[in-house]
């Protein structure tokens, strides 16, 4: 098994907890820093979780919020498990025909006619 980095996103807690409930609570003070954001994108940052983030934003938040950066982005370790070696069926429902329910087809025969 290998591990693959997540990460948990805090925003929407840390802000309720400094007494911000609403999305547009946090824009006026973007736009004190220098930060401006159209709506939509201030709701997708409380509300979801971030794929991409400029750094200019990051600090604006922990500054507004005055928070750190580990109480906003809470790094996880998300196991996978690596795809069986061909031949290996000691979990039949994984690999790349694990959708096809066990079906596999069958070896053409050539035969002199």
């Amino acid at each position: 098994m290998t591990a693959k980095l997540d990460y948990t996103w805090n925003l929407r807690e840390i802000m309720a907890a400094r007494g911000m409930f609403s999305t547009t609570d946090i824009r006026p003070h973007l736009v004190e820093r220098g930060i401006t954001l159209s709506s939509t994108q201030i709701w997708r940052l409380v509300t979801e979780k971030p794929e991409r983030l400029s750094l200019k934003v990051l600090v604006a938040l922990m500054d507004i919020l005055d928070c750190r950066m580990d109480e906003l982005i809470v790094p996880i370790a998300a196991v996978s498990r690596r795809a069986n070696a061909v031949g290996d069926n000691s979990a039949p429902d994984s690999g790349p025909h694990s959708g096809l329910g066990g079906i596999r087809p069958k070896r053409a025969r050539i035969t002199d006619s």
